[in-house]
């Protein structure tokens, strides 16, 4: 509606308080209607709060899984490396074995050449003053 100027004083104050009355009906009417959907909304947002719940937990439970899993294959992992470390130690220990056996018995058989031939020369020897 236009102001006009040739309207009182007293009108344009009487439509002003209708228009703030028609707000204010409008604000109430929405209040009433917002009440009684209120416990539907109520509804929805703890449905919803507890869908959430429900995910968190979910995804609580799957990385203490996870955790569990990489724990047990972390441990396995540990329990390879300190078996391949084992029997690397075994094998370095046979072959270092095997190395003096084969050390011991290339002195015996140089030692057993050394009498042979110590043997020979004094038997030549002997042969030789007779």
């Amino acid at each position: 509606m236009a102001i006009h100027k040739d309207q009182k004083f007293s009108d344009r104050m009487s439509t002003a308080a209708k228009a703030r009355a028609e707000m204010l009906a409008k604000a109430k009417a929405r209040a009433e209607a917002a009440k009684a959907t209120a416990g539907e909304r109520a509804k929805e947002r703890g449905a919803i709060a507890s869908a959430r719940d429900e995910r968190l937990a979910k995804r609580a439970e799957e990385k203490k899984q996870a955790a569990a899993e990489a724990e047990k294959r972390r441990a396995a992992e540990e329990d390879a490396r300190r078996k391949e470390q084992e029997e690397a130690k075994h094998a370095a220990e046979r072959q270092k074995r095997e190395e003096l056996d084969r050390m011991a018995q290339l002195l015996t058989e140089q030692k057993a050449s050394r009498d042979a031939r110590y043997a020979a020369r004094k038997d030549r020897q002997k042969k030789g003053r007779r």
